[in-house]
């Protein structure tokens, strides 16, 4: 047995030598198997992120036509250019979930996607302790992620239903036209929730803890993170 377990670390090194020599930094021999999936997550997240304030402004264009000289690209920037926490004068110091609350306010007059988005990533990155690389000694909060899964299905809904004095949509999202429908934001959402369910599932198991459960379409209000 222990002569198969050393064959079978020996062809790990030697796999993982001729695959990522290129990737390798000194600091991944301070990092757990837990902290690269975790790593991992961030990184999707992060891609899933950019996509979704994308399609949002492509949706909204007039969110983006209130800043001036404003591009798609350089808001997504603004955000994911700068560490944790995310705090911008032009929302008024608010970030998380009182960013994305402002972003839905029937009343605000500023870019909905841009304070929506601040919101959504700042409330993420709280649920990962404002850490955007993990290493040995750094924790996991398997209920902070459980939470920040249910926080997703909640904007998901709100964006959906959230109405001004017209009752117009105040961000338009998915397009429902049965002869050309769009439900990529759906997709989106899914893989967002998905994720972190699924990591919070895996830090449950490692840390022995049991989550707090919310029965599925019970969540109507954010949940503290």
């Amino acid at each position: 047995m222990l002569r198969k377990t050393l064959f079978g670390w020996m062809a790990m090194l030697l796999l993982a030598g001729c695959t990522s020599d290129q990737q390798f930094r000194p600091e991944n021999l301070a990092k757990r198997d837990l902290d690269f999936v975790t790593d991992t997550h961030i990184q999707q997240l992060d891609t899933l992120l950019k996509s979704l304030m994308k399609k949002l402004y492509l949706r909204n264009p007039r969110e983006l036509s209130k800043t001036a000289d404003a591009t798609i690209e350089s808001r997504i920037d603004l955000i994911f250019s700068l560490p944790p926490p995310l705090i911008f004068d032009e929302l008024g110091g608010k970030e998380s979930i009182d960013a994305m609350l402002l972003g839905l306010d029937p009343e605000y007059q500023g870019d909905r996607v841009f304070a929506v988005m601040v919101g959504l990533a700042g409330m993420l990155d709280q649920a990962y302790d404002n850490k955007e690389e993990f290493f040995i000694l750094d924790t996991l909060d398997q209920q902070k992620l459980y939470n920040s899964a249910r926080n997703l299905e909640v904007l998901a809904w709100r964006l959906k239903t959230r109405v001004d004095t017209n009752g117009t949509l105040l961000l338009l999202t998915n397009h429902l036209d049965p002869a050309d429908p769009n439900l990529s934001f759906e997709r989106l959402f899914g893989k967002m929730i998905a994720l972190q369910d699924n990591l919070a599932m895996i830090v449950s198991q490692r840390n022995g803890r049991t989550i707090n459960l919310i029965l599925h379409g019970l969540a109507t209000s954010f949940l503290a993170i």
